[in-house]
């Protein structure tokens, strides 16, 4: 299936030809997924992240690299460019930003996918406390959730002002309505409403130079690590629900790609999009996309509506 999704389609239309776009925080999951779709529609894509083919980061999972994602925007038609970053360092992310203006003069996409702190959640932090919560974990989900974010975007929008429709898009977990419920942990809660504040604020700032800043969200993602979890591949994902049920609501990385993909491309965004958060299913059902099932997901509203809520319904209604 990675084969269909990642070939080159020369059908295929591609708006954001001559484009540059960086994601930062593209080794794996909506992040990879999310350079290779901007690269099928034309892009050229700066990915980052701190897993490299010589390097794995603390996520500890080297079967995903930069370098990888690059060759996988490369295979889609695009221009993939794997620079090794570890957007806490601030000299790193400097740098980054200095080599994209002096190879391409300026930025059009930012997408902040920065995060990488899965493995600070299991046991540590979910169904704890913040008190019961170790505070270097806690601390450390802010650092890669938040901090990561703001350094990011404070280095890189000077360059991405210089681009005639500047768009600033920030991925988390959740929408704005959607997080009004707590997010179980404070940490957690905050590392993933932070990104939602930063797009609200970044889109104030940008409207003046006719761009627009973004809050984003997949549902219920089959990212590589959640995959690993329920001990399955994309192929068979289903039978991951005979231990998890809500899983069959679950959508893969490619379902927001193609999302934001479609939204990167509407000269409408800054009107449509700047300040708000959103999901993987609103926007597909605005842009009419589909996941790589040919289906259209709306975890959000399964879980709120079902799981929450106590509506009658399964997963398969909300497809």
């Amino acid at each position: 299936m990675e084969n269909d999704i990642t070939a080159q389609d020369t059908d295929h239309p591609r708006p954001l030809t001559h484009r540059i776009a960086l994601v930062a925080g593209a080794t794996r999951g909506a992040g990879r997924a999310l350079a290779v779709e901007l690269g099928r529609a034309g892009a050229t894509v700066y990915v980052t992240g701190r897993t490299t083919r010589d390097r794995v980061s603390e996520v500890g999972r080297a079967t995903e690299t930069i370098e990888e994602t690059a060759e996988l925007v490369d295979a889609a038609g695009g221009t993939g460019i794997a620079v090794p970053t570890d957007h806490l360092e601030e000299d790193q992310v400097r740098a980054l930003v200095e080599r994209i203006d002096r190879e391409q003069g300026r930025l059009d996409i930012l997408v902040n996918d920065l995060w990488g702190g899965e493995h600070l959640l299991v046991g540590s932090v979910f169904g704890k406390k913040s008190w019961e919560t170790p505070l270097a974990d806690g601390l450390r989900i802010l650092e890669l959730g938040v901090r990561s974010h703001v350094i990011t975007a404070a280095l890189a929008l000077p360059l991405l002002i210089r681009s005639d429709a500047p768009l600033l898009v920030e991925v988390t977990d959740g929408t704005a309505e959607f997080n009004r419920r707590y997010r179980e942990n404070l940490y957690y809660d905050l590392a993933k409403t932070a990104p939602i504040r930063i797009a609200f604020g970044l889109g104030e700032e940008l409207a003046e130079y006719g761009g627009a800043a973004v809050a984003v969200t997949p549902g219920f993602l089959r990212s590589e690590q959640m995959l690993g979890h329920f001990g399955v591949t994309e192929a068979n994902w289903r039978d991951a629900t005979a231990q998890e049920p809500d899983f069959a609501i679950a959508e893969s990385p490619y379902y927001l790609a193609r999302a934001v993909a479609a939204l990167a491309a509407d000269p409408d965004r800054a009107a449509r999009w700047n300040r708000k958060s959103t999901s993987s299913a609103e926007l597909a059902k605005v842009y009419g996309v589909h996941d790589v099932d040919g289906s259209q997901p709306d975890a959000l509203a399964y879980f709120q509506e079902v799981r929450f809520d106590g509506k009658p319904g399964t997963p398969d209604d909300y497809r």
